[in-house]
């Protein structure tokens, strides 16, 4: 039997040198204290929303950058548009100027939650487990994640198809208060999850979900300039749509190359509920809009051509001015935005695997 490491002797984190935990904040970041055993070896990218001349503080002990408003318009200049303002989904701009494989998200009022027996959950590190594991979008195992220890394949899963298929997001969920709509919120509001399900598993192909922004990871090598969170926030005519957006953009683009999704573990603590009547009045066209743009992304069928997610996206942009554009001229603009995101994305990311040209099986 092989001997237990010494507990005094350093394990390594995993993907240390690998992986980016990117913020979106308009405060000071004190939840990171909670967070520090598990981040603390890893690099923060920071984006601070509204209020630039804000000074936003952040523990000490802690490797970040941060980046505030006149940032982003310094280092993306005319094209600093399409990223939009007072809204979370400012925290894609972490995600184009970071040089890592992978990344995390999370928001700053997610703190460490505890799994049914007491412990604290370190949700980054089952993140990293589901991104380093094969999904698969193929074939459904009833037993959910096979690769996973005291899991297999079920007796009629496909031998051809037990390889699986590499991981590009692992969406993580959230005890406590739950991610809800605002009419949910109202006729809801004291409603909290409590249910810890203990289980991974793989989107299938064909299936889309409602990604959340609050706890994802993702590999920005495969997936990573399909990850735009649109255009959202001030001045425009929705919000909080921002990760469901990308999330639909995203389902489509990896069914497309042969890449998976996973939800489920890991869960972190959402500690505060946002207000249902202002997230009424930022989601009253998307609770219209969605009905079309749900059935749009169904229908979606990108040509062979289409071999990296750049050209997916543009793609997938073209289609989005041609069918949603007869909706509310706001999709022609997030049309436009969709293309100076991945030109943006292309001049901070100019060659390489960094680029997001990699392509699944």
């Amino acid at each position: 039997m092989a001997s237990k490491e010494s507990p005094s002797v350093p394990i390594t984190p995993l993907l240390k040198d690998e992986l980016d935990i990117v913020i979106p904040t308009i405060r000071n970041l004190d939840f990171l204290e909670m967070w520090r055993p598990f981040f603390q070896p890893y690099h923060l990218i920071i984006v601070q929303d509204g209020d630039p001349s804000k000074t936003i503080n952040v523990p000490e002990g802690f490797d970040y950058e941060l980046y505030n408003r006149n940032d982003i318009n310094r280092i993306l200049g005319p094209k600093a548009n399409c990223i939009s303002f007072k809204d979370s989904a400012c925290r894609c701009f972490g995600y184009m100027v970071s040089k890592k494989k992978y990344i995390y998200t999370i928001d700053d009022d997610c703190f460490v939650a505890k799994d049914p027996s007491g412990k604290e959950i370190n949700a980054l590190e089952q993140h990293i487990k589901n991104l380093l594991c094969p999904a698969t979008p193929f074939f459904f195992n009833t037993l959910y994640d096979p690769y996973r220890e005291g899991a297999d394949f079920v007796r009629g899963y496909p031998f051809s198809l037990r390889e699986g298929a590499p991981t590009a997001v692992s969406h993580g969920l959230w005890l406590n208060i739950p991610d809800y709509d605002a009419p949910t919120q109202l006729v809801k509001p004291r409603e909290r999850n409590e249910r810890y399900v203990d289980a991974v598993l793989t989107i299938p192909k064909g299936t889309l979900f409602p990604m959340c922004g609050m706890n994802l990871g993702f590999n920005r090598e495969l997936i990573g300039p399909a990850m735009y969170f649109g255009l959202m926030g001030d001045g425009q005519p929705i919000g909080r749509y921002d990760d469901m957006w990308a999330g639909w953009c995203v389902k489509v683009i990896c069914d497309h190359l042969g890449l998976g999704v996973k939800t489920g573990l890991p869960y972190i603590w959402h500690s505060k509920a946002s207000n249902p009547f202002v997230n009424l009045k930022k989601e009253y066209n998307g609770i219209f809009w969605q009905e079309e743009m749900i059935p749009f992304f169904q229908a979606v069928v990108l040509p062979k051509e289409c071999s990296t997610v750049q050209k997916c996206y543009i793609e997938l942009s073209k289609q989005v001015r041609e069918k949603l554009g007869k909706i509310d001229p706001y999709f022609n603009k997030l049309a436009d935005a969709m293309v100076t995101w991945i030109e943006a994305w292309d001049e901070l990311n100019p060659s390489g695997a960094a680029n997001g040209t990699a392509k699944g099986k």
